[in-house]
């Protein structure tokens, strides 16, 4: 796990610009703490930070092979899960390595294979190579888009890194964000190839995007299709639980300390359970760490999206598996510091908006660090296995939108609700959405005789594994990476991904309720308590002190009218809320000051030029 960038510039020597590829480079040090390294060679530049996790003292980059015809020189982030036995087929090719790294396994996949390395990689993974025998920059992203990467195009070449404040530190970037970059930050959607910031890119997950002299294209090399299903239940159940076992042991891969997220939801138990098991068999006991607030055991209060606390079924699976667990418990003040949101917005590069559900996060991250290098999630089987509300509740089946977007208004609030009512007009986010929605279920096959129903449920769970997973799977890496956390994503494994997507939903919820698939697979490993609890999303402070916190810091926003702020949030709107004298604890009474705080942060972190028509 690292973070890479690069400048690719056909009309010039970059070997001279020396400086501007040591300060993109460096924007990601908290990405890679434990080295860095660049390489230039006439017209390409690297630059690497890295964080080791396989082989410590011979995996650094940029790594480079010469050859007859030219250098190919590569930067790489993420982990390629089956990398051994990779090694064995290149060896048997002729291939000689010189480290134990994936690193260089991917480089002598790619003199090997080209770009095509990338249809046999199982991992999660950016990475760019400079071919010098064909004078071109080859970049590929891995399936799901678990590690972030974007693009700038130049008149003469591309920029490129893991996070746009890579691109951005180069002066040929411009810091420029239009209406159409707002759009996207004001709307709970992920349009793939978006970037927000005008002229960047993302290179799209399933994807090769290639530069040379005569410009740049994309070839996509994987994405999620429709296939039939023909097992039976014992044996899909018995399929899942087999993959499963596989992509934890492989994922549990590392020459520094692992550990798990336990968050006592079914996700997180089974795939803490199986870890467990497997390391116990080793002799090993596996970490795990929960996230948890001042109080809130005691002081809980139900809703409808949280009916019951994460605390005791997370200690129930610790009990069970027999984990070394610790609880990371947070109070208001620390949730609210906005040093600890300057440091989210600087992670994320925008404005997220979802306040203390990212405070806690990089919270719980930089406490786990400390202990560990690695750790294994159980992000996105909610939306592998269907376990949202949406996927259950009628409104949100018949809406012709984005199904998060039927329920989420709800439980969370609007996005655009603070935004000053010209500026509303002229983004028209009914629009943008509308043809979001439109462009992303074209896409989506049909088998011959699949029942409206049936079609009506894999089209929702096709936009939650192309759309909604991406917003989490991105959250999760910055916030992680923010502190030099590497965070593994088992359920994002593309073999699990495919095969339960075309799992018919009459099976996926064969017993009434969400992720039977998964609830069974683990079954044995399970306490009870989690095996019959109902889904709860990550969990949010309920403590008033943060809300009053955050009504506080927006009255002094409020004492800087000429702040740029205002000219994007509505001034009354906001003072309305900050002055309210009952205390704004639910979330989606919290939104619009988390949110006016987050684009005030931002505008002072980044200065950037908006266009507002």
């Amino acid at each position: 796990m690292c973070g890479i960038t690069g400048w690719v510039s056909f009309d010039r020597d970059l070997t001279a610009e020396a400086t501007t590829l040591h300060a993109m480079t460096e924007t990601m040090a908290c990405r890679g703490p434990d080295d860095r390294g660049t390489w230039a060679e006439g017209p390409a530049a690297l630059g690497h930070r890295r964080l080791a996790i396989i082989d410590l003292p011979g995996g650094r980059q940029p790594m480079s092979v010469q050859t007859s015809e030219g250098t190919v020189a590569l930067v790489y982030s993420g982990e390629a899960y089956n990398f051994t036995e990779l090694r064995r087929e290149l060896t048997d090719r002729g291939h000689r390595f010189t480290t134990d790294s994936d690193t260089e396994v991917v480089l002598h996949g790619y003199l090997e294979w080209g770009d095509a390395v990338a249809e046999r990689l199982n991992g999660m993974y950016a990475f760019a190579v400079w071919d010098g025998r064909h004078h071109k920059l080859v970049m590929i992203r891995d399936r799901m888009g678990i590690k972030p990467f974007y693009y700038y195009p130049t008149p003469d070449g591309v920029l490129f890194g893991s996070e746009p404040k890579a691109i951005l530190a180069n002066p040929l970037a411009r810091p420029r964000v239009t209406l159409d970059g707002l759009r996207e930050l004001f709307v709970m959607v992920k349009t793939p190839g978006h970037a927000v910031w005008d002229g960047m890119r993302e290179v799209e997950p399933g994807t090769v995007v290639t530069v040379d002299r005569s410009g740049l294209s994309t070839r996509v090399y994987w994405r999620l299709e429709t296939r039939p299903h023909t097992d039976d239940r014992d044996t899909t159940i018995a399929t899942v639980r087999s993959l499963l076992d596989d992509i934890v042991r492989r994922q549990l891969v590392a020459d520094v300390p692992r550990c798990t997220l336990l968050s006592g939801g079914l996700d997180s138990s089974a795939m803490t359970a199986l870890a467990a098991r497997q390391l116990a068999a080793q002799g090993e006991k596996v970490r795990s760490f929960a996230v948890d607030f001042v109080g809130q055991a005691e002081n809980f209060v139900a809703d409808e999206l949280r009916g019951t606390p994460d605390t005791p079924f997370v200690h129930d699976v610790a009990r069970l598996a027999g984990t070394d667990h610790q609880d990371i418990v947070l109070d208001a003040q620390a949730l609210a510091d906005p040093a600890v949101r300057a440091q989210v917005i600087r992670a994320r590069d925008l404005p997220s908006g979802l306040g203390d559900m990212d405070s806690s996060l990089l919270l719980l991250f930089r406490a786990i660090r400390e202990k560990s290098t690695v750790a294994l999630s159980g992000e996105s089987a909610d939306e592998v296995f269907g376990g949202y509300l949406q996927f259950f509740d009628e409104e949100a089946r018949r809406a012709d939108t984005f199904p998060w977007l039927a329920t989420m208004g709800r439980h969370f609030g609007d996005d655009a609700d603070v935004v000053r009512p010209d500026l509303a007009k002229s983004l028209d986010l009914e629009s943008y959405v509308a043809d979001g929605y439109r462009t992303a279920v074209a896409g989506i096959d049909r088998l011959t005789g699949e029942s409206d129903f049936e079609y009506r449920m894999r089209q929702i769970s096709h936009l939650h594994l192309t759309r909604f997973v991406r917003m989490l799977l991105d959250r999760k890496d910055r916030m992680s990476m923010a502190v030099g956390l590497e965070v593994r994503v088992p359920f994002c494994d593309h073999r699990l991904v495919e095969y339960v997507y075309n799992t018919p939903w009459a099976l996926k919820s064969f017993d009434g309720r969400e992720k039977s698939l998964l609830r069974e697979a683990a079954a044995d490993v399970l306490p009870r308590s989690v095996y019959d609890r109902v889904k709860s999303p990550y969990p949010s402070t309920q403590d008033p002190r943060y809300a009053r916190a955050l009504q506080e810091q927006t009255k002094e926003l409020l004492a800087r009218p000429a702040h740029p702020v205002f000219d994007l949030v509505d001034r009354d709107r906001v003072r309305e809320a900050a002055e309210r004298e009952a205390p704004v604890s639910t979330q989606a009474a919290r939104r619009g000051l988390e949110r006016t705080l987050d684009l005030a942060g931002w505008l002072d972190l980044y200065a950037p030029e908006l266009v507002l028509s």
